[in-house]
């Protein structure tokens, strides 16, 4: 008999309230690290009804006008028109950030990249499977093209009631240990108020469902879209938003492991970011090169501190060498203190805002350095 199991994903589209801040977040990153590399950025944006609040610790050389950031980004996403209850012009932009604490700055600006500790405790983890073409777990994969599609279609017009809020999620069915069909999809999608919901679900169905889910949609698989019966008022009109509620969706759906960290707003001094995203480019690079067919990679760190408290690979059963084996071919290739894993993936560049929707990892539509297959 075979095995069976279910998971099931979610994504959510850049017009979702907590993606709206996480893309602020990045947003004012970039800006900074655009006119100083060694910007120390800890941004957290809160977003509401007419209103975008930013706060945190900035230390950089730079000058950055925060208002325009915020509102470029607002409109790039499509908040562009007045009734929406969200509206690039005329929301008003709090800042309340300061300079980062000198307490912490002391263990992090070192002369050296050899010598920089991390800018605070915590683990990371990283995870790969060899599921899917990116290396990345099949549903929370699917989740997002769904998210990223429906905003190409609202963004290209062909849809014209579609607004900028919107979910998706995909339930996939495994036997042992493979992905085999879709059992459940779901598309929450904020739309103009003159479209019924019928139109919108045949629209969903055959726009932008069968096209994604791809064989893995069967005659069983179940569809809901717009689950309540409508969705007129929503992004942050019709939920605030924070920066970092998002962590499951930025990163594996729920497969692998989390520590908790968020990334979007943090400069890579922050190994919530930076050895999240060193984990990834091991855990990708053990299966890519045939290592093992999934893993789970984790690194911690205290604060202050350059050397990894520790480092850890779990196969699951699924290496073709032992586990410690491969963790010592990752350290004789790796150097994971944290100024060399950002001289290592070039982090101190801003590349950070397109990752603030849609996923950090396995992304198909931007070159990201830790997903480069060239450790080995």
């Amino acid at each position: 008999m075979k095995k069976k199991y279910y998971l099931s994903s979610e994504s959510v589209t850049e017009g979702h309230p907590d993606k709206v801040a996480d893309q602020i977040s990045d947003a004012v990153l970039d800006a900074m690290l655009r006119k100083d590399s060694n910007s120390r950025v800890a941004c957290e944006t809160f977003v509401t009804t007419g209103m975008v609040l930013i706060g945190g610790e900035i230390s950089t050389d730079s000058y950055v006008d925060l208002g325009k950031v915020v509102r470029d980004v607002i409109k790039d996403i499509g908040y562009t028109h007045p009734e929406i209850g969200f509206y690039y012009k005329d929301i008003a932009v709090l800042n309340v950030i300061h300079e980062q604490s000198v307490d912490i700055a002391q263990g992090v600006v070192k002369q050296s990249p050899e010598e920089q500790g991390a800018g605070d405790q915590g683990l990371m983890f990283g995870y790969a499977i060899n599921h899917t073409e990116q290396l990345m777990p099949l549903p929370i994969e699917l989740s997002h093209d769904l998210t990223f599609n429906l905003t190409k279609l609202r963004k290209s017009d062909k849809l014209d009631y579609l607004r900028p809020d919107g979910k998706s999620q995909v339930a996939i069915k495994y036997e042992d240990g493979k992905p085999v069909e879709a059992t459940k999809v779901v598309i929450a999608t904020q739309h103009a108020e003159d479209v019924s919901q019928e139109k919108i679900k045949e629209d969903m169905l055959e726009e932008l469902i069968k096209p994604v889910i791809g064989d893995y949609f069967t005659d069983k698989t179940e569809v809901i879209v717009n689950g309540t019966g409508k969705f007129v008022i929503g992004g942050p009109h019709g939920d605030a938003g924070l920066t970092g509620r998002k962590i499951i969706v930025d990163t594996y759906g729920g497969a692998g492991y989390h520590g908790g960290g968020a990334f979007s707003g943090k400069d890579p001094s922050k190994v919530d970011r930076s050895a999240s995203y060193a984990m990834r480019y091991v855990a990708k690079n053990i299966v890519k090169h045939g290592l093992a067919t999934e893993v789970n990679v984790q690194v911690a760190y205290a604060i202050g501190v350059a050397e990894p408290f520790s480092f850890s690979i779990d196969t699951k059963g699924t290496g073709t060498i032992p586990d410690e084996d491969i963790r010592k071919k990752v350290l004789d290739q790796f150097d994971l203190r944290p100024g060399m894993i950002i001289d290592r993936l070039d982090l101190k560049r801003p590349i950070y805002q397109p990752t603030a929707a849609y996923g950090h990892f396995g992304r198909k539509d931007i070159n990201l350095p830790w997903e480069e297959t060239d450790l080995f």
